[in-house]
């Protein structure tokens, strides 16, 4: 499964922005889509998860009530809607496809990743 996740930008505190996630390749493997985010010279953290037939979703306390995860099978396409940013959401935020069902905030069992997209938030 191939990734490729977009929608990063800059926005001022209270703002809103949509990361996307397009998957393309042998999609009918994938068990979850997570977001995971990164900021320099700190390990990387769960942000929000989708199952892919289910629909059951699953959110890091931080960003509870802020993000939504959704999907659109039909296009193989993952959405994370951001509002409320603030200045620690700033981050390189990927995208990840897991095979496997399990804890959705345990990256090791997502088997691929997309390139990342940087989400600054602005005072």
């Amino acid at each position: 499964v191939q990734l490729q996740a977009s929608g990063g930008g800059l926005v001022q505190t209270g703002g809103s922005l949509r990361l996307s996630c397009a998957a393309s390749g042998p999609t009918f493997t994938i068990s979850m889509i997570g977001w995971f985010r990164q900021v320099p010279g700190k390990a990387r953290e769960f942000v929000a998860a989708v199952r892919w037939s289910g629909g059951n979703t699953d959110y890091e306390d931080s960003v509870k009530g802020r993000f939504t995860i959704s999907r659109d099978n039909a296009k193989n396409t993952v959405f994370l809607q951001m509002t409320s940013l603030i200045a620690e959401d700033t981050a390189v935020y990927y995208c990840a496809a897991s095979r496997y069902s399990g804890r959705s905030d345990y990256a090791p069992l997502y088997t691929s990743w997309g390139q990342g997209t940087l989400v600054t938030v602005s005072s």
